[in-house]
């Protein structure tokens, strides 16, 4: 999961102004693991998007990913 992880890390660090804020923390069930996502207060925009869509299109590529690991992953952005 840690390869789930370094993908959430680097889609946002990408995507946001002050990428040294970008924080990836992991809490690991027996079937899904939930990726708490946390950003600068300023940046918080840029990760959601117009309506969502940035942050739909990140949860889109994360369970692609788990699936291919034969896994299943929940991102959720944290204020």
């Amino acid at each position: 999961m840690d390869r789930l992880k370094e993908l959430v890390t680097f889609i946002a660090q990408s995507l946001v102004d002050d990428p040294d804020k970008v924080e990836v923390h992991e809490v690991a069930g027996e079937q899904t693991a939930v990726l708490e996502l946390k950003v600068a207060q300023e940046d918080l925009g840029k990760i959601i998007g117009k309506q969502g869509k940035t942050a739909k299109a990140i949860r889109t590529i994360l369970g692609a990913a788990a699936a291919k690991m034969r896994k299943r992953a929940v991102l959720e952005i944290l204020e």
